[in-house]
């Protein structure tokens, strides 16, 4: 890794001059000039401090900062099939993020799992087939047809239903991860 260049990198991303890092590490700002130019070499203690002021942790600083994914295809997806279900994790290791995105297949006359009251929200678009979202106010639920969505915060425990002969398709978004 290149110290010196990272950082450089995180000081431009905080928006910082060498006078003012100089200031918050009480370094000299020629002294961090070298540093970024790979001209010196700082003690463990004196990185501790470089990186304290720069707002991030040894660990964050030492990370691989290896180009983060954002396009998937079909081939980054994993199938997960069960009895009632299909879940298609479309994002891999989404659990990691705030947000995880799924396709799910429910077959006819099939309830996904019950998910629990928990802090967050839930996005749901119906892609084919017709749905009721049960919660605990709306046991009979409300139907959602293909081409609509639902909107809900998990304040209270809710499943999808599939009461037709044909099974039911929904891009389901929940923050944070609950699947």
């Amino acid at each position: 890794m290149d110290i010196g260049k990272r950082i450089k990198q995180l000081r431009m991303q905080n928006d910082l001059t060498l006078e003012e890092l100089a200031s918050r590490t009480e370094l000299t700002k020629g002294f961090l000039s070298q540093l970024e130019r790979d001209q010196a070499s700082p003690s463990i203690q004196t990185l501790e401090d470089i990186v304290e002021a720069l707002g991030v942790s040894m660990s964050r600083f030492f990370a691989d900062d290896a180009q983060e994914q954002i396009v998937f295809t079909d081939k980054d997806a994993f199938v997960d099939e069960r009895e009632n279900e299909t879940i298609h994790w479309i994002v891999p290791n989404a659990q990691k993020n705030e947000m995880e995105p799924i396709i799910l297949e429910i077959q006819p006359h099939q309830k996904t799992r019950t998910i629990d009251p928990h802090e967050g929200q839930e996005f749901g678009y119906v892609l084919s087939g017709r749905l009721y979202l049960c919660t605990q106010s709306s046991k009979k639920g409300l139907a959602v047809h293909k081409g609509e969505n639902f909107y809900i915060k998990g304040q209270e425990s809710h499943y999808l239903e599939n009461r037709s002969d044909k099974a039911a398709t929904v891009l389901w978004i929940s923050t944070p991860p609950v699947f």
